[in-house]
């Protein structure tokens, strides 16, 4: 017995003081945020932090503030800026070995590591000094902390010094992120044409009608039911893997703007919330930076990337922008005549070869591994099905990355703002901007290439000259709107505008239109807007799109069919709830539930068609709810899928595998709340890999509210990135919040500081708070 209890207090010991060990090590990496360091600065700068870690910057000139967000950036999110460059660039193999060489085999066939070092040397000496100073930053702020981020600890590897093309490449990464599909899309819908009738394929990807609200007013109308029979091929019965139809633009955002003649203060308004992957930490910093401007201070105050040194979207006091992606069309994929040797491939200019390039992937703990690269003047080769296509991206053009979002720091009106539109280099995006004297504005921000094609949805030929990509259009060429008759702005990843605009966007797979629609109409009926009515707007989580669906399922439940399958519960809360898509709300799960399955079940048939061609339905550019919603309402026997005989037996066939499968997942109707499914899943991207411990490293389990087809965007790793809602001029009435915290590393009092205000919709202050620490660098004698 004694012997037992000197075994189980040794093992106590022995964990306690490896728990110590673990906390004094982890400590090493924590940075330094109060007392005075020698830095590579021409003047003092501070680096103020309120109780959340929100910084402020404040420096002499715009070269030795760049240099402090460096500095902070790398202190709170180094290893984060490395895993964006090493994404862009290929390279997370020597990190993560063999798990990440897929990963780095696709993202090489980009270049991008060579198209940063060009990219570079074109631009301007002020852009270069800004980026020097900025990188410079950035490697002393990593040499402050007394140990290297523990990531690399854990990973065995060594914190590279900071390049300035790596900045560059944290452009290129949120390319990947925000128009990385690759061609996947364009290949999905040429093996749809090449499947079916014309008819039938303008039928299935169509722009609804029901749920647009273009910002010009502009209508699409709808394409009806072909009269001709529903094609044998989207009938036949078959197995899918991926069975589950693209549903909605998942990397999307929500922007409104509001002039200043329906605010209370008159200043206008801008309210923005981004739409991406959530992580520990977020993608954003929070950040003013003050420098002096000649005789005058400027200040600019909103968001960061960490890894470049821009404020991305934010207020200097004149104006305030946001952005959404603008979900349009930016790539093309191009069909390739190979010569037969397949060396060789016909251009406008004749039989061409394939340009070559060799490369060489590290793996950390294997064997280097030789890639060969292959290229056309338009762009790498990607292989899909038994198909050989060229990628044109505008990713790849001279424009794509410069750094001319920092003009927006010092421009003084939205027609200056929108101006910049054509010269920006970011993958491109819906800007709206707000003025303080009351002024609203929109635009693409980002390269805006002319192009001349016969489909722009599909694959096609350019080998004969008929089909090309011209220069990038001209300030004057981009679509605009500003001041509209309405007063208010809006964008949310579906159609923006109509008519010529359109011709000049395409479509790159908007958002069906539900969410842009609801946060119209919330403009619309709300009279005079201020900061927290828009905040209230990014929460909205009514279920207004799902009410058709709820009625539907309502109309089938009828009181026999639901006493036959002993469904009274099941209809009980759906009849008393589902308006909401709220955390505790049952019914709202059921409708949610029964629609997807009804449209999988649908278009079971379509799905496995594209998946035995290697595509997938959920990589179409439309949104398969528009044609299911008219075939669900005409009922033709003909479009049922094989094996069903009738259309009541399909619907209840939906309601009940979907019921089951909410039982088997939660174990019973009761306990399936919205919030079960819907549970959050915030994780650091090393957690999976630390024994026991590493859960501490993510965020709560929660459980969400809100969706995809309504402007509170919330899904378990995916939604709202960020809150932000201020007027240029009145920025003490702004909101600003973000998921998770400011730090990267799990010690700091700002890892986790955002994330309960953020996950209980709390305003927070646009605006820093008082002064809680300062870290103050001096000029290095």
């Amino acid at each position: 017995m004694k012997g037992i209890k000197w075994l189980l207090l040794t093992t106590v010991l022995v964990l306690f003081g490896a728990a110590i060990a673990g906390y004094v090590w982890l400590k090493l990496s924590l940075p330094q945020y109060q007392g005075e360091l020698r830095a590579a600065v021409a003047n003092p700068v501070n680096l103020d932090r309120d109780a959340l870690g929100y910084l402020s910057v404040t420096a002499a000139d715009r070269h030795d503030a760049a240099y402090g967000m460096g500095f902070a950036h790398a202190q709170e999110r180094f290893f984060q800026m490395d895993l964006a460059r090493r994404s862009a660039a290929g390279t997370l193999a020597e990190l993560f070995g063999e798990r990440a060489l897929t990963t780095d085999i696709e993202r090489r066939r980009h270049r991008f590591a060579q198209r940063a070092e060009t990219t570079l040397a074109s631009f301007s000496t002020i852009d270069l000094q800004i980026l020097s100073a900025y990188s410079r930053g950035v490697n002393d702020g990593l040499a402050s902390l007394r140990s290297a981020p523990f990531e690399y600890h854990l990973l065995s590897a060594k914190a590279e010094p900071w390049q300035e093309s790596d900045s560059i490449l944290v452009i290129y990464n949120m390319y990947l992120e925000l128009q990385g599909k690759m061609g996947r899309d364009e290949y999905a819908m040429t093996v749809l044409r090449d499947a079916i009738p014309a008819p039938w394929y303008q039928f299935l990807q169509q722009h609804s009608n029901e749920w647009q609200a273009a910002i010009d007013n502009s209508h699409v109308d709808p394409v009806n039911i072909p009269d001709s029979p529903y094609p044998q091929i989207l009938r036949a019965n078959g197995d899918c893997i991926e069975c589950t139809p693209k549903d909605s633009a998942d990397l999307g955002s929500n922007n409104m703007a509001v002039m200043g003649r329906l605010t209370s203060h008159g200043n206008a308004i801008v309210a923005n919330d981004m739409h991406l992957t959530i992580r520990a930490p977020g993608t954003w910093y929070k950040v003013q930076l003050n420098w002096r401007d000649g005789s005058n201070w400027q200040q600019v105050t909103g968001l960061s990337l960490a890894g470049a040194p821009a404020i991305v979207v934010g207020s200097n006091g004149h104006i305030a922008w946001g952005f959404t992606n603008s979900t349009a069309d930016w790539h093309d994929l191009i069909s390739l005549q190979l010569s037969d040797d397949g060396k060789r491939y016909l251009s406008p200019q004749g039989w061409q070869p394939l340009q070559l390039h060799y490369e060489t992937i590290q793996i950390k703990g294997a064997a280097d591994y030789p890639l060969q690269l292959q290229e056309t003047q338009w762009g790498p080769v990607i292989n899909y099905g038994d198909n050989s296509y060229a990628l044109r991206w505008v990713a790849y053009d001279s424009n794509a990355v410069n750094f001319n979002l920092l003009q927006l720091e010092q421009t003084r009106s939205t027609e200056a703002a929108l101006a910049l539109g054509a010269i920006t280099g970011i993958p491109t995006q819906n800007l709206l901007v707000a003025d303080k004297d009351g002024n609203i504005g929109w635009t693409p921000l980002g390269p805006l290439p002319a192009r001349q094609l016969s489909d722009w949805d599909t694959a096609q030929d350019w080998s004969d000259g008929s089909n090309y990509w011209a220069a990038n259009l001209s300030a004057a060429q981009y679509p605009r709107i500003v001041n509209p008759e309405a007063g208010v702005l809006w964008t949310a990843n579906a159609r923006t505008v109509g008519g010529e605009a359109y011709q000049l966007l395409g479509n790159g797979g908007y958002d069906l239109g539900a969410r842009g629609q609801q946060i119209r109409n919330g403009l619309l009926s709300a009279g005079q807007l201020n900061e927290q009515a828009l905040h209230q707007i990014q929460l909205d989580n009514r279920a207004l799109f799902l009410d058709r669906w709820r009625q539907l399922l309502l109309d089938i439940l009828t009181p026999e069919l639901t006493r036959t399958l002993q469904l009274t519960e099941y209809r009980l809360q759906i009849s008393q709830s589902g308006r909401y898509a709220a955390s505790d709300d049952i019914g709202y799960n059921l409708v949610q539930q029964f629609r997807q399955q009804t449209i999988e079940l649908l278009f079971a048939p379509l799905s496995a068609m594209l998946e035995h061609a290697g595509s997938r339905s959920a990589n179409l550019k439309y949104s398969l709810e528009t044609p299911a919603w008219a075939m669900l309402t005409a009922r033709r026997p003909d479009t049922l899928p094989e094996p069903y005989q009738d259309w009541s037996a399909f619907l209840i066939q939906a309601v009940l595998t979907s019921k089951q499968q909410l039982e088997q997942q939660h174990g019973s109707l009761q306990k399936s709340n919205w919030g079960k499914q819907n549970q959050a899943n915030i994780r650091h991207p090393l957690s999976s890999a630390i024994p026991l411990l590493g859960g501490w490293l993510n965020m709560p389990a929660s459980e969400f509210a809100g969706d995809r087809h309504m402007p509170r965007v919330q899904l378990p790793t995916f939604g709202q990135s960020q809150r932000m809602v201020v007027a240029p001029g009145q920025e003490q009435d702004g909101i600003l919040t973000i998921p998770a915290g400011q730090s990267g590393h799990p010690l700091s009092p700002f890892y986790r500081a955002d994330h309960q205000y953020w996950l209980n919709e709390v305003a927070l202050p646009f605006l820093p708070g008082p002064k809680k620490y300062q870290l103050r660098l001096v000029p290095d004698a």
